[in-house]
């Protein structure tokens, strides 16, 4: 199995932006989607943002579209998520995530799916 080695998190003042990053081991999938999932307590895990290998294509959770930036170095087989403008609601535990196998088609479902494989979590905290 891939490993996922997610980092970046941290405690940051409404407004303030922050920074994650997701390492995967040595892989040799085809296509595959990578991205972020978070869960805050006492809620249902939800999907953030996702990008496709086969063409880089992004998707989004509507309550981050336009604050959150999903990007890839596919030679460094590493995916990073721009956070601006955190509100206190983004606080949670963010997850990085990656499915083999689907394709730029399907991105948008993959944000209500179950990936394959996770990585061990990274805490995100907004203060008011």
């Amino acid at each position: 199995d891939v490993q996922l080695q997610a980092s970046g998190g941290g405690l940051v003042q409404t407004g303030g932006s922050l920074r994650l990053s997701c390492a995967a081991s040595e892989f040799s999938f085809g296509t595959y989607v990578i991205g972020w999932f978070r869960q805050a307590p006492g809620k249902e895990r939800e999907g953030v943002a996702g990008i496709s290998s086969e063409d880089s294509e992004t998707v989004y959770a509507d309550s981050v579209q336009g604050r959150f930036t999903i990007s890839s170095d596919n030679a460094k087989k590493t995916v990073y998520l721009e956070m601006n403008n955190l509100r206190p609601e983004d606080t949670a535990i963010y997850y990085c995530a990656l499915s083999p196998g689907w394709f730029s088609s399907l991105l948008r479902l993959w944000l209500f799916s179950s990936p394959n494989n996770w990585g061990q979590g990274t805490q995100v905290t907004v203060s008011s």
